[in-house]
């Protein structure tokens, strides 16, 4: 059974540059990201063994979200100076480490990455795919062929890598699947600044859930609601949950339908290692690809 490994640039990318702290060059130029990087997508591909691995970026303009929420995304602050700075090489070295890569202006990496799994299963009856990301909008990703693959939480890293699959979901959060956007609705995001229902959290989206299936029928039921406060909260809030449901929903139809395979090219990642001063990396990857090995 052919395995994919697909994997969010930028969840990924952000968990390696706060993960090592004060690494850099000898001219003060950051490595610290990169170092995380490297080391990691090594891990992945150590432990998962895949046939094939993707790293999705984001190139910003979500533009369809935007236009249904203009105030998506506004709470976040500046991006860090110090990690600006190492994207490009962090984009260089997947291409040279021989990972696929694809970005697009204008549509979320995620929604690109989750149509992309589902066109693989389409495409090949017995592929599997592991959607490597922290990001809780996954989960209503999850099927029996397309898990997630979560990195150690920084709060408890003994934990390891966790696979997700459908009854993880549930395990996880309370809710099936397919009711993933509906509990987010709900509670709403503040990390992308989407307003839930306010005072409901996850407990009672799950409750909800639970008795009503979706947002219409907890809509629908507005009157029976517990506590009884958001019986008159709920009815005020059906057009904002719709907007909220449709930003959370991936687009099944974004993205293209096929992304070349990464090649590795052990000149181009020796030099880039060795012009970052990464010296430990830069001996563990002539082990393992001086020989031309193009294992992905």
């Amino acid at each position: 059974m052919p395995k994919y490994l697909l994997v969010d640039g930028f969840n990924m990318a952000f968990r390696a540059y706060y993960a090592v702290h004060e690494l850099a060059r000898s001219d003060g130029f950051p490595t610290n990201a990169l170092y995380g990087w490297v080391r990691s997508m090594w891990k992945l591909v150590d432990d998962q063994k895949p046939d094939e691995t993707i790293v999705f970026f984001d190139l910003g303009g979500a533009l369809a979200k935007l236009a249904l929420l203009p105030e998506y995304k506004a709470n976040r602050g500046e991006t860090p100076e110090d990690f600006e700075k190492q994207v490009p090489i962090i984009k260089a070295l997947t291409q040279a480490m021989g990972y696929g890569i694809y970005e697009e202006y204008g549509v979320e990496s995620d929604d690109i990455l989750a149509a992309y799994a589902n066109r693989l299963c389409s495409r090949e009856e017995d592929a599997r795919v592991m959607i490597v990301s922290a990001d809780k909008d996954f989960a209503q990703s999850v099927t029996d062929r397309i898990h997630m693959l979560l990195p150690p939480p920084t709060a408890n890293p003994r934990l390891g890598w966790r696979v997700i699959d459908p009854e993880g979901v549930e395990t996880k959060f309370g809710v099936k699947t397919n009711q993933i956007a509906d509990y987010l609705s709900l509670i709403g995001d503040t990390s992308d600044n989407i307003p839930g229902i306010p005072g409901v959290g996850p407990k009672t989206a799950v409750k909800w859930l639970n008795e009503y299936d979706d947002i219409e029928g907890v809509a629908s039921n507005s009157s029976s609601l517990k506590p009884v406060r958001f019986q008159e909260i709920v009815p005020t809030m059906s057009e904002q949950l719709a907007i909220n449901r449709k930003i959370i929903t991936f687009d099944p139809d974004c993205g293209p339908e096929f992304i070349p395979s990464g090649v590795v090219d052990p000149t181009s990642l020796f030099k880039i290692l060795e012009e970052m001063e990464m010296k430990t990396h830069l001996k563990e990857a002539k082990k393992r690809y001086s020989q031309g090995e193009l294992a992905l």
